[in-house]
């Protein structure tokens, strides 16, 4: 018979659970300029994994819906992710080498307008893990938020 969590024990872990969903839950937003590139970098370890989502932020443009190229590439400049005409998206990948990973976003639409926002959602590490399917499996109680 598995011996009980200590109360401390307990404390401890449903703590961290919180604390490590509230990393998962930071994003970013990027204004797009009407032309160039916007990009973000990363120093990242080998063997990492790495989650991203990103979306176009329609507030600012209500009627049009205009589209982005997205590009990832590892510090040698390898093409990890590449898409055109997307509003929204997703990549993953495990690195492969230490360095600066960087992520570029333009605008490829003809609808422009004054610039568009997107969010973007990277995540790096432990930062990657489901913190709730964890805490499920172990039968900890998270505190709603």
């Amino acid at each position: 018979m598995a011996a009980a969590a200590s109360p401390a024990l307990t404390l401890f872990l449903t703590a961290a659970v919180i604390a490590a969903a509230c990393l998962c839950a930071e994003a970013v937003w990027l204004d797009l300029p009407q032309s160039g590139t916007k990009c973000v970098s990363e120093e990242i370890q080998s063997n990492v994994v790495v989650l991203a989502d990103y979306a176009l932020m329609y507030e600012t443009h209500p009627s049009s819906h205009p589209t982005i190229a997205v590009k990832v590439t590892s510090p040698y400049g390898n093409t990890l992710h590449h898409s055109e005409s997307a509003t929204v998206g997703q990549f993953a990948f495990t690195t492969s080498e230490a360095g600066n990973y960087l992520g570029c976003f333009w605008i490829d639409s003809a609808e422009k307008g004054s610039g568009i926002s997107i969010n973007l959602d990277w995540k790096i590490g432990i930062a990657t893990k489901d913190w709730d399917a964890i805490a499920k499996k172990e039968k900890i109680e998270v505190g709603a938020s």
